[in-house]
Parts: C-alpha cells; structure tokens; sequence
C-alpha cells in the first residue's frame, strides 16, 4: 500500500516533523510518498536559475501523479490552520475516492475544540492527535482495510 503524505514543508521543523512521519509510515509496512523528498521543493530549485514555471509545473506533475497512483492521503494539519496545498491534495485525493487519514497534534484551533474546517473534518476517515494515537489507529485501520476502499464507503469512527 503506497501512502500519500501531504504537509507543510517550508521550515526546518516541518521537515524533519514530516521525515519523522515518512519513518513512521515505513516501519508499519506502507511505501511512501513525501512531497519535499520525492517531488523536490520548488524555492531551492528556483534559487539555483532554473526556470520558475518549469519547476513549478514538474513539481505539480509529480505531486498530482503520485496522489493519482496512492491508496491513502495522509493530511497533517498541524500549524494555525493547515497548509492550503496540503489542503488541495486533500481535495484531490477524496474527489479520486481514495481514503484520507488525518493526525494534528496542534490544539489551537476555533474555539479551543478539535475541530477544523467542515470541509476538511468530513472528507478525513479519522483524525488522531499524537504520534501514538496515530500508529494504534492506522496499525487497526490498515487490518481491517487491507484492499483500500473509498473515504465515502468507511465507517467514521472520530
């Protein structure tokens, strides 16, 4: 099973945070896709002289193709609100059918609760808050689900 994660990726911290989740996915037995490893980041690439539009538009095809070819999106949501493109891929991901996991460790959110945008709430299988909730949860999810099944057909079990 080959796991999409869809991050932040523009501090120190959001990438070694998203190498520390990559790891984790690995050790549970899924191949990986992770943006800011296997696509590139665009601003290095730019910095270098190479072309904006085409670094820009061969890092979209990789992204778009790698959701395209997962079997689950995993949508990190952590920061004041989640990142927009980890938001779009999300979107994508549930508009093709495939199933979408979310973990947010960060609390600060509307109103103190856990809850995010509707939109993002109700398009996301599950969500966990720690890394330790996370593992349990897709540890169970992955043994009941071992042929993926669309984010529409599962039950949610929030």
């Amino acid at each position: 099973m080959r796991a999409y994660i869809a991050a932040p990726l523009f501090s120190e911290a959001e990438k070694a945070y998203n190498l520390r989740l990559d790891h984790l996915l690995r050790e549970l037995g899924l191949e990986t896709y992770l943006p800011q490893r296997d696509g590139g980041e665009a601003a290095p690439l730019i910095r270098q002289g190479l072309d904006e539009d085409a670094v820009r538009r061969r890092l979209y095809d990789a992204d778009r193709a790698a959701i395209d070819e997962c079997d689950l999106l995993v949508f990190l949501l952590d920061g004041r609100v989640p990142d927009e493109g980890a938001c779009v891929e999300l979107g994508i991901a549930h508009a093709l059918g495939k199933p979408c996991v979310g973990l947010q460790t960060d609390c600060r959110r509307f109103g103190g609760t856990d809850s995010n945008n509707l939109m993002i709430d109700y398009t996301l299988v599950w969500t966990a808050h720690s890394l330790a909730e996370f593992t349990q949860r897709l540890s169970d999810w992955l043994a009941r689900n071992a042929v993926p099944l669309t984010a529409t057909s599962q039950p949610r079990n929030r």
